[in-house]
Formats: C-alpha cells, sequence, structure tokens
C-alpha cells in the first residue's frame, strides 16, 4: 500500500465515522491506570507522548513514525489489517483501537482485553479526544494541559489571520504523480476541512459535506480556486520533484490559482494524523494561504 493511498484511507475512516468520543472496556477491566498499552492509530500514539505516557506504550501501529521513540516499538499492522495474534501476545492491559475496527473489538473482547474505543470527525474532537483519553489512562492532568496547549496554539494561528481576505482554496490530498487524474480533496466536511477555514482560507467545496471528493479537471475549472494546495505525505520531496508536480497544474491555465503562480506543495504526516501536530499542520497551510502574516 503506497503512502498516497494510506493517506486517503486514513482521511476517509477517519471522517466518515459518527461524531464524538467514547469508551468501552469489557466487564473485567479494574479501571486501574494501565501500564501496558498498545495504541494502533498513531493519532493516539502521539496524544499518548504528549501527555507524558509514552513509556506505558508497549506497541503501535505500522504507520506510527511519531514522535522517533515509536520506532523502537513493536509495530501491530495498520488500521485495515491489524496482526490481533501479535496484540494479544504483548499482554497489554489497554488497547486503544479506533471504531471501524469492529473485527479487532470483538476479538480483544474474547481474549479479555480491555479497549478503548474512539471515533472523530472534526478539528475539535482532537483535544476532546486528548481530555478523555488522559481519564482513561489515568493522566487526566496531563492531558488536560497537553490539548489546552494545542487549543491555545491553533487560536494563535486563527487570530494571525483573522481579518486577511480568505481566497478559494483547494486542498487536495491525492492524484496520480506526473497527472490530473484521480484528483482527491478536501470536502466541506472534517479536520482537514476545519483545518483550511482555521488558517484563513475558503473551501472551493464547502457545501459538499464529505470528506473527500473526487474531482475531474473540469470541476478544478468550475471551482476556479484562487489557490491550489496539495498536500503529500511522508518525508520531503526534493525540490526537483516538487516543481514538477506543481508544473502538471500548467495543464489549466486559466484556473486562477495556476495563472497567479498559487500551487503549493506541503509535505508531512501531520495532515493525515488528528492529534497534537494538527498545530504545525495548521500553520503550514497559514503560511501558504496568507504568507503575508508571517
Amino acid at each position: 500500500m503506497t503512502r498516497r493511498i494510506f493517506a486517503l484511507l486514513v482521511v476517509i475512516s477517519l471522517c466518515v465515522a459518527g461524531r464524538g468520543v467514547f469508551s468501552a472496556q469489557p466487564a473485567r477491566s479494574t479501571g486501574a491506570a494501565p501500564q501496558r498499552i498498545v495504541s494502533l492509530v498513531p493519532a493516539t500514539t502521539e496524544m499518548l507522548f504528549a501527555m507524558g505516557a509514552g513509556p506505558r506504550v508497549a506497541g503501535v501501529g505500522n504507520y506510527d513514525h511519531y514522535p522517533p521513540a515509536v520506532e523502537t516499538l513493536p509495530k501491530l499492522g495498520g488500521l485495515l489489517d491489524p496482526n490481533i495474534e501479535q496484540v494479544i501476545a504483548l499482554r497489554p492491559d489497554l488497547v486503544i483501537v479506533y471504531d471501524t475496527q469492529t473485527d479487532l473489538r470483538r476479538r480483544l473482547e474474547r481474549a479479555g482485553i480491555p479497549f478503548w474505543s474512539y471515533s472523530t470527525k472534526a478539528l475539535a474532537d482532537v483535544t476532546s479526544t486528548m481530555r478523555e483519553l488522559g481519564q482513561r489512562v489515568g493522566m487526566a492532568a496531563e492531558a488536560a494541559r497537553a490539548a489546552d496547549n494545542v487549543d491555545a496554539q491553533l487560536r494563535a494561528v486563527q487570530t494571525r489571520v483573522a481579518g486577511r481576505p480568505r481566497p478559494r482554496t483547494l486542498l487536495v490530498f491525492g492524484r496520480e504523480p506526473g497527472s490530473l487524474r484521480g484528483i482527491n480533496a478536501s470536502g466541506g466536511y472534517g479536520f482537514l476541512h476545519d483545518l483550511l477555514l482555521l488558517a484563513g482560507g475558503t473551501d472551493v467545496l464547502d457545501e459538499l459535506k464529505q470528506p473527500a471528493v473526487s474531482m475531474s479537471s473540469e470541476m478544478v475549472l468550475a471551482r476556479a480556486p484562487d489557490v491550489i494546495i496539495e498536500l503529500h505525505y511522508g518525508e520531503a520531496l526534493a525540490p526537483s520533484r516538487i516543481e514538477a508536480e506543481r508544473r502538471v497544474w500548467l495543464a489549466l491555465p486559466s484556473v486562477p490559482a495556476v495563472r497567479n503562480g498559487r500551487i503549493i506543495l506541503l509535505t508531512g504526516n501531520e495532515f493525515v494524523v488528528p492529534g497534537p501536530r494538527v498545530v504545525q499542520a495548521a500553520e503550514q497551510l497559514a503560511r501558504a494561504i496568507h504568507p503575508q502574516a508571517w
């Protein structure tokens, strides 16, 4: 599975689930603070480390790469293909799963392993999830401080761009390399959409209340965005690759973003992981949309 396909799957899976956060444990759970935690979702792994619970994390998912300390931990599969046998073998006293992982939850319940299951769709859910998770692992105060810090930094970004014109922006998170085929963009629903608004943009797909919108070149022409921001996940791209991918958009010279040279490529896993690093994602988007504010 490529990084681009993985990113698309994660964005969709995190946004189509029902709103809110909830926890669930088998009846035998004692409620004691867990000491061996398995986190199979990169966002919650980052939350645990942000609140100071990193030393208790015993295993993570295959796509966990932040903070660097997770690279030394056992990797236990991905969102769509968790290795349940390996999870059970680690003898965790808490497993954090996403709500869509129904088979994993059933298997954990049969094995008598406590789990905490959650779902999120909006940017505001990031810090509410941190607080709920902190309560579950016995670090409510630490989690609240970490969440408050994230909220404060997001407000600072929002304040920085407040009162400025809000350009019509297209936020693309997937397409075929070297072409304008297979364009996938953020619609008017989900944490990417919320980040775009906070960063001072107007979403050209705002009325399409879905997390991912498949677009043709004709649809891009019709929407006529003033800014096109394209997200590339993983490691930074070489300058030559960035320029090559930017030039792909020259096939649509009548689009204002193309005509005015406002095609911006951003890299970083923070755009697909709705955890504490949404602050960095928000600032990158704001700098791209309103470079004069910095």
